[in-house]
């Protein structure tokens, strides 16, 4: 599995719409089959601030995201409300959820 924290400042008049536009990416990114987790939250000390939290099946997975056309289209929407560039780190996973953490 890989996991993208995917970090996004928005400029402030722009906050309901991209919450709009990303809610709406977020719940067709969920139906991929290659996506397990799809979250989109909001930084609760400075509400222009969001972290979405993607958490992919393979490499692979990702691609495939990134060509889907609800990606294309959140993509181009939240362009212009960025108040800069957003950024992500890719992580991966440490042990299977199946197992005991011990």
């Amino acid at each position: 599995m890989v996991i993208v924290h995917v970090y996004i400042h928005i400029k402030s008049e722009y906050i309901e719409p991209f919450k709009e536009a990303t809610i709406e990416n977020a719940r067709n990114s969920i139906q991929e089959p290659g996506i397990v987790r799809f979250d989109f939250i909001q930084q609760q000390d400075d509400s222009s601030r969001f972290m979405l939290i993607e958490i992919y099946r393979s490499p692979q997975a990702i691609d495939a995201h990134k060509d889907a056309g609800h990606y294309r289209k959140w993509r181009d929407t939240v362009e212009i409300m960025m108040a800069e560039p957003r950024h992500s780190i890719k992580y991966s996973n440490i042990h299977p959820h199946d197992t005991d953490w011990k």
